[in-house]
């Protein structure tokens, strides 16, 4: 049989049957590798480089320099950290002749049928290095056009973030490009160094990112705003009285206008008219939000204000709010508004809201606030690096909390429950700034999944997490996200004819397929909003898939299901990929807990479990694994599908839907001691998971090609999800004083 460790290294060699144990080495390894760090702050020059809907740069120089001659050239220049090797195809799509430098190695030069085909698109593969990565590219003039768009393949699922070079720019988000010259800067010289001075070469790096000295002879409004006579804007900041401790602090300043000031959200004082002024306010120990409200008047010749604050006859320095990557400013702002804009100080100073159109910006050229996802990047493989995978929407991450809010629950652990609901509060808190910082800037740099959604993968896994969550906190943020999944599910989603889902995905390899994956994608999280929302037509639609794709999928001589149906060939690939059935019968114990005892469709889909049980039931290694592909002996013996099974089989027991119970509670069972034995060794890590899958009509790609990944998301919360049902199904035994061979 397949082995990941020693049977020594196993977790049940360590605690033997304690399955509660197990699922706390489980959830905590999890928690304690994937600390709860959330979205990292950035300056951002919106006047840079933007990317457009595909998540590509839009390097068309020839739009920012109309006026550059032939043969000129310009340089574009980018930072990418990795936190690990981590392979990735890129996408260049030439506007005219390009040269691209891969961390200083020439790795692709552009033919003449890729400069002057029109969207000729060219696909690199690069290895990404642990570390700092740099990518330059040279682009010359010509009649054909003047540079290039760049970016990552599938760019809201396999991240490409692009930091600045240059130690001016330091920690900024976003490329630099330079104004033409007449001749190569670098043909027989090395490229700029990653943090070197952007002066050293003598070229005009763009964007611009200091004030000129007219522009820093203005105040500081006027010079972010320009003059706005009849509006107003906000600024924030901190005080930090760690080093003084409580004490009475004095705000000493000028102002142009109207000024009025909040200390932690309460009004401190308010000054009518244009001069200097001052104000007291005593503070306690601690951090302390500090809020001006500045307005330009009609008559106004200049606009903003400039404040110091002292304690004990010493100043005090301010500090930014939050911490911005590239920026040493303590102040943010905020604006402009029209005068009679009711806006309540006490809502204003958070980062995770939009106020009226407008975000925080700093005291910079075009330059603003912005929050990154820099958290675990996918690869090509489907896996992700070293860091955590906090504040990540994507679909194996839904399953992987839901495990730990059915472990937290189990084990009564609120801190685990806590960490899985702030998971989730991570990306939907921030949900409405996501939508807005991809219309500012074409593509989002949060919650893309979520935002870009086009396909189920995109929104029903983690959705039906965070419906999950609802149970919990009733989060009233959750549901307008959850009417917009259920509004894409229900109105938008690509049927068939007789409305079963399925993938369109234009111009891709996977066009016009159904997926077995697309159940647990989908019929969940119909389940759950139905509950909240009394939506009849939700629940019946995750019924009517079911029978839908069981009339695409299912092969009855197995009793088990294919994993893709192939419209463009009118055929299912008859490979029973271990996962896909897995997702299959997983999703099946969710519609059928769901559905109403007299339900048109009950009795047909728990005839159907009871088929799709018994075929599965018979492939079983003796080793209580599943395998890869599960009619294939030969293929590896995987961890996932044998998780999912267990806790299908489990859960069939309980809720009384099988009607052979005796035969599932020792599959079940046995799955788990499989499990415990063979892929979950003494540290919690989880083995034996197949990394993400496409597909294919051959058992070879997914015996050969689809290989395990340790701690692979596709694994860990299933896993968990699993023994919570073993418990379950144990403590439902003792509770029914039977032994497993007495059920039934």
């Amino acid at each position: 049989m397949t082995t990941y460790f020693n049977e020594q290294e196993s977790i049940q060699s360590r605690l033997g049957r304690d399955d509660k144990r197990t699922l706390k080495v489980l959830a905590d390894r999890y928690i304690g590798a994937n600390p709860p760090v959330p979205f990292a702050f950035r300056a951002f020059n919106r006047s840079g480089i933007l990317q457009n809907e595909e998540g590509l740069f839009d390097l068309n120089l020839g739009c920012r320099f109309p006026e550059a001659k032939q043969g000129q050239i310009s340089y574009a220049y980018s930072l990418v950290w990795s936190d690990s090797e981590r392979n990735l195809d890129v996408l260049m799509r030439c506007l005219g002749p390009i040269q691209f430098y891969f961390n200083d190695e020439l790795a692709y030069r552009s033919n003449v049928i890729d400069e002057l085909k029109p969207d000729a698109t060219v696909k690199l593969n690069l290895n990404f290095a642990k570390g700092w990565n740099r990518l330059f590219i040279k682009a010359k003039v010509t009649a054909a056009g003047f540079g290039c768009l760049f970016g990552s393949d599938e760019a809201k699922v396999r991240i490409l973030n692009v930091r600045s070079p240059f130690a001016e720019r330091e920690g900024q988000a976003g490329w630099v490009y330079s104004a033409p010259i007449d001749a190569d800067r670098f043909e027989e010289s090395p490229l700029p160094a990653a943090l070197s001075s952007e002066k050293e070469h003598n070229l005009t790096w763009l964007p611009a990112c200091e004030w000129s000295e007219e522009a820093l002879a203005l105040h500081n409004c006027e010079r972010l705003f320009g003059l706005q006579p009849g509006k107003k804007a906000y600024a924030w900041t901190q005080l930090n009285t760690a080093s003084i401790g409580a004490a009475p602090y004095v705000l000493k300043g000028t102002t142009t206008g109207p000024l009025t000031v909040w200390v932690d959200g309460e009004q401190a004082a308010e000054f009518r008219t244009e001069g200097n002024f001052q104000v007291e306010v005593p503070l306690a120990y601690g951090k302390h939000d500090i809020l001006i409200r500045s307005e330009c008047e009609l008559t106004s010749s200049s606009w903003g204000f400039a404040v110091n604050a002292f304690a004990g006859g010493k100043q005090v320095p301010f500090h930014s709010p939050v911490d911005v990557h590239g920026s040493n400013e303590a102040w943010l702002y905020l604006g402009p508004f029209d005068a009679n804009a009711e806006l309540n100080a006490k809502e204003i100073a958070t980062t995770k809201r939009v106020i009226a159109d407008n975000y925080w910006r700093l005291d910079r050229p075009s330059t603003w606030i912005r929050p990154y996802y820099e958290n675990a990047m996918l690869s090509n493989k489907w896996t992700v690096g070293n860091t955590t995978n906090y504040a990540r929407w994507d679909y194996p991450l839904g399953v992987t909390i839901y495990g730990l809010l059915q472990t937290g629950r189990l084990l009564d652990r609120s801190d685990v429950l806590s960490y899985a609901l702030e998971h989730v509060q991570s990306c939907t808190d921030m949900f409405d700034y996501s939508l807005w910082d991809r219309e500012q800037y074409g593509f989002p740099a949060i919650n893309q999944q979520l935002v870009m959604m086009k396909m189920l993968d995109n929104c029903g896994s983690f959705g039906s997490a965070m419906l999950e969550s609802y149970k919990e906190d009733k989060n009233s943020g959750y549901l307008p996200i959850a009417e917009r999944i259920a509004d894409f599910m229900l109105q938008q989603l690509e049927r068939k004819e007789d409305g079963a889902f399925y993938r369109v995905c234009h111009d891709e390899y996977s066009a016009n397929t159904m997926w077995a994956d697309d159940l647990y994608m989908s019929t969940p999280f119909l389940c759950r909003y139905a509950a909240i929302t009394g939506s009849r037509e939700a629940l019946d639609e995750a019924a009517k898939q079911f029978l839908l794709f069981r009339n695409y999928l299912f092969m009855p001589e197995q009793r088990i299901m294919s994993h893709v149906f192939d419209f463009k060939y009118g055929m299912p690939t008859r490979i029973p990929w271990g996962r896909g059935n897995g997702w299959t019968l997983f999703s099946l114990t969710e519609v059928l807990e769901a559905l109403p005892a007299d339900h048109v469709h009950r009795h047909e889909l728990v005839r159907f479990f009871n088929e799709l049980c018994a075929g599965y039931a018979g492939l079983q290694a003796e080793s209580g694994l599943w395998h890869q592909v599960l009619n294939d002996p030969d293929a590896y013996q995987e961890a996932s599908c044998t998780a999912m099974f267990a806790y299908s089989f489990a859960r069939g027991v309980r809720f009384g839907w099988l009607t052979e119970p005796q035969r599932f509670v020792q599959a079940a069972l046995n799955a788990w001691n499989g499990l415990t034995q063979f892929a979950i060794d003494a540290q919690g890590n989880v083995h034996g998971v197949c990394s993400g899958s496409r597909y294919a009509f051959t058992a070879d790609y997914y015996k050969k090609d689809l290989l395990t990944v340790t701690n692979d998301n596709h694994g860990v919360g299933i896993m968990m999800l699993a023994g919570t049902e073993i418990v379950k199904l144990k403590d439902w035994l003792g509770e029914q004083r039977l032994a497993p061979s007495e059920v039934g």
